[in-house]
């Protein structure tokens, strides 16, 4: 899509013409659902923020100046809802103590071609951040996924930088476990 396009949909959706809303929600939906999934431990919840941030987003839309890309100012906002969402169900999940228990999932083995390995692996990269303590997984999210600073980090979460750093080198620690036990179990 072209961006003169994009902006006769912006514009036209914050005029709110639901019929320009309606197809800005089908072009990102994909995208936002997938930054959201970062942040979400299954679908369902997921779902959940998508649709409270895209709620968020054409409240907003008004404030998008246009100098910018449209998808990263989006993309900050579904951050930002599932931020809040995880603040909602957790009321402190952001301490430098906390330990998370993770459960070992076995997955079957069908094929041992390189693609399939590959997209196993994949598979089990997303899974083990999902499985990750909801502090862990938002804080590598940022920093990882979302290039944010731990400065940054600690201003969203209202935490020190100390403890966004030590989230994050816990997050990478379990992360390394729990995915070198599954490929140790996929070159068996």
């Amino acid at each position: 899509m072209e961006n003169n396009e994009l902006r006769e949909i912006i514009e036209k959706c914050a005029k709110d013409n639901r019929a320009a809303q309606e197809e800005l929600f089908k072009l990102f939906y994909g995208k936002m659902m997938g930054v959201c999934m970062r942040y979400t431990k299954d679908r369902d919840r997921a779902q959940e923020v998508v649709q409270e941030g895209f709620i968020k987003v054409f409240d907003k839309l008004s404030e998008f100046d246009f100098k910018g890309s449209f998808e990263g100012w989006m993309r900050r906002i579904m951050v930002n809802a599932s931020i809040d969402a995880i603040r909602k169900r957790n009321r402190q999940p952001f301490s430098t103590d906390e330990e998370y228990m993770f459960n070992d999932a076995s997955v079957e083995q069908e094929d041992d071609s390189d693609e399939m390995l590959t997209k196993l692996k994949a598979e089990y990269a997303m899974e083990a951040i999902q499985s990750l303590s909801p502090a862990y997984q938002t804080v590598f999210n940022l920093y990882v996924i979302e290039n944010y600073s731990h400065k940054e980090i600690a201003e969203i979460l209202g935490v020190s930088e100390g403890t966004s750093k030590s989230n994050l080198a816990k997050a990478k620690q379990n992360l390394r476990s729990i995915l070198k036990e599954k490929f140790v179990k996929l070159d068996r």
